[in-house]
């Protein structure tokens, strides 16, 4: 008995070993940032508790400062993304941790309704301004086959921070929500002074032999727009991310609708983060060189399927195992996804790229409860669950096509890329003809 635990005790930290090791010391730091980050992150989670207990506003108000909090994240999504490229992945991620630190410290200040409006709407954009920069700095600084475990990584830690931040902003908040906001700028600070002192930057060098006019398209939006796999990534990715936006408004709704109280809810949702600080690395290193089609289109049945399964609930254990469920799917789409993502990111476009895949969660997390909410209202919650089983398998049939066609793709760029080089002689580099046919399938 002894020898067995002594053994398993082994399995388990060379398993905790394996799956830490090999990566660069500045992918470290950037989880470091992340970490302290989204331990401070306090202000977003009690928002609306603080606008309606502490000043009173009702709950409509509460609502639109948090949708203008949302706005704010689409409206940057894209312009952090150009400057990722263009300043620079460390410069975008200083003036968005700067900017957010000034601006929720403000917040706790603001009186007026307007003025809590409007900088809600600042901290938003500053907030989600750092996202395509952290994303484009993990795919620079880690090799393609490390990036699906060391998106897996940051998003542990995002979690793990949150889920530490959830529980210690209620018990700040009992001596003054002053504290929360100018306890979330100072965390916020330190990330900036970790990136300023540790962080090298980590955009790629332009090539010397590309034009300036060649470059210059390389990275731009409309070459974003016109990326026909991307665009489809992003679009089956909002599918995605309007069923995860449903656990924090259709849900509490449903819950509530069915005699459940807000204190059930909370123990329902803590599952979700409980799961995925637990299980994310053990399942990472499962799923890390799989194959990644499979991968989205389980994970997209399992968010689907799962968050379908609602319908049928009606006690906070049964809420419990049908977040499971989906909660298996968020742990599997989240590190594959931003894994694809890297793939078929250009390198000198990937403040673009990932701008615009940042995008399509900000919009989701606006439509999300605006949709949920008009469906429970007019159809009721059952048929919002059978949509979200529904919207779950065109999501796996979509990923399912999406990267047949891609793999074929990229399968006749390399053939035709051999058999260019083949006609050039002794291995002469391949004319432009060659290296455009094999680049163009996937957007790289």
């Amino acid at each position: 008995m002894t020898g067995s635990l002594t053994r398993s005790a082994r399995g388990l930290r060379r398993a905790a070993v394996e799956s830490v090791s090999g990566l660069p010391r500045a992918f470290w730091w950037l989880w470091a940032s992340t970490l302290v980050n989204r331990l401070g992150g306090f202000v977003a989670t009690f928002l609306a508790m603080y606008l309606t207990v502490e000043r009173g506003q009702s709950a409509t108000y509460a609502g639109l400062v948090a949708a203008l909090h949302g706005l704010g994240g689409v409206v940057s999504s894209v312009g952090a993304g150009v400057l990722t490229d263009r300043l620079g992945r460390r410069p975008t991620l200083l003036l968005s941790q700067l900017g957010t630190s000034f601006s929720v410290a403000l917040l706790g200040f603001m009186e007026h309704p307007a003025a809590i409006a409007a900088v809600a709407f600042a901290v938003g954009m500053t907030s989600n301004a750092s996202r395509p920069a952290v994303q484009a700095m993990i795919a620079d600084i880690v090799a393609p086959g490390d990036r699906v475990r060391a998106f897996s990584l940051n998003y542990w830690a995002i979690n793990l921070g949150f889920a530490v931040s959830a529980s210690a902003a209620g018990f700040i908040a009992e001596h003054g929500y002053l504290l929360l906001f100018l306890g979330e700028a100072a965390l916020t600070l330190v990330c900036a002074v970790l990136v300023f002192v540790r962080l090298p930057e980590s955009r790629p060098e332009r090539a010397g032999q590309r034009s300036r006019a060649e470059e210059g398209e390389r990275v731009s939006m409309g070459t974003v727009l016109r990326d026909g796999p991307f665009m489809a990534v992003v679009g089956l990715g909002f599918l995605i991310a309007l069923l995860f936006m449903q656990a924090y408004v259709a849900l509490p709704v449903d819950m509530a609708a069915k005699g459940l109280s807000s204190s059930e809810y909370g123990l329902a949702i803590a599952v979700n983060g409980l799961l995925i600080v637990a299980f994310q690395i053990p399942v990472t290193r499962f799923i890390e060189h799989r194959d990644p089609a499979r991968l989205l289109v389980v994970s997209s049945l399992l968010a689907g399927y799962g968050f379908g399964l609602t319908a049928f609930a009606g006690s906070v254990g049964a809420y419990a195992l049908t977040i499971c469920v989906w909660t298996l799917g968020e742990m599997v789409n989240s590190p594959t996804q931003m894994g694809l993502v890297a793939r078929l990111s250009p390198a000198h476009g990937r403040g673009r790229y990932q701008g615009m895949y940042t995008l399509s969660w900000s919009v989701a997390a606006l439509v999300a409860p605006l949709a949920g909410g008009a469906v429970i209202d007019r159809w009721g919650s059952g048929t919002l669950w059978a949509l979200s089983a529904v919207v779950g398998t065109l999501a796996a049939a979509g990923y399912g096509v999406l990267l047949r066609v891609t793999a074929r793709g990229e399968a006749k760029g390399a053939a035709e890329k051999v058999e260019d080089e083949g006609e050039d002689g002794d291995g002469a580099v391949a004319g432009p003809a060659s290296a455009a046919g094999s680049a163009a399938p996937v957007g790289s």
